[in-house]
């Protein structure tokens, strides 16, 4: 079953008590106020299709070094905000004066949000597992609030899409998506990931997918 799409004024209840987020009351009925899938499950709530990615503490994300200052580097997340990594929440030990030839502007790391004070200072951290300079693969970028469709339930589509297609992939929760493998799987993997996000609407999604990717391996096969 489809689930419903409504834009910033679409009527969407008449019990004001069951109003969630993503929606307004006025005149004892609930209005949508953004552009999204309405969920029922338990209040009236619009699941935004649209909007820019706002960090929150705990976020993985992949970021992009746009400047380096006397003790930090700043990180393009994918967001109106940008993010500070100091030079101590460095994986290694780095002397400020050689902070450029550690991490320089273009480089890409996946970085944890540390910490996001009430002015939108986005703090960032590189000290954990798994957090890393990216050196190879390559990047794509999709809206952030189609990132839970790409991971799927219990990571059902992107273990599906690493597996089938033996590409190491990391989703980051800010839209920014890296993958690397076989250049022409990892193409198919970029093919598959935007069909996830024009298409995260609808219902029997992993599916389709699942078809998807079967029918462009056969294709591969055969043109080699």
């Amino acid at each position: 079953m489809e689930r419903e799409i409504v834009v910033p004024g679409d009527l969407l209840g008449e019990d004001p008590k069951l109003a969630g987020s993503g929606t307004y009351v006025q005149g004892g009925r609930v209005y949508s106020a953004n552009y999204g899938l309405v969920d029922r499950r338990t209040n009236i709530r619009v699941i935004p299709l649209s909007g820019r990615y706002i960090p929150a503490r705990g976020d993985l994300v992949i970021g992009k070094v746009v400047d380096v200052t006397f003790s930090n580097w700043i990180i393009d997340i994918n967001s109106p905000y940008e993010g500070l990594l100091h030079v101590s929440e460095y994986p290694e030990r780095v002397d400020p004066a050689n902070m450029s030839k550690c991490l320089h502007v273009g480089e890409l790391i996946i970085a944890r949000v540390a910490d996001v004070d009430p002015s939108m200072k986005v703090e960032l951290t590189m000290r954990d597992e798994h957090l890393k300079v990216l050196k190879q693969g390559r990047v794509v970028d999709i809206s952030h609030v189609k990132i839970p469709r790409v991971i799927g339930r219990n990571g059902s589509m992107i273990s599906m899409l690493k597996k089938d297609l033996n590409v190491s992939i990391f989703v980051g929760q800010n839209g920014r998506i890296w993958l690397k493998g076989d250049e022409k799987r990892v193409d198919i993997a970029i093919r598959a990931i935007f069909k996830i996000e024009h298409e995260a609407h609808t219902s029997g999604l992993t599916d389709k997918i699942k078809e998807f990717i079967s029918k462009e391996l056969e294709e591969l096969r055969n043109t080699k």
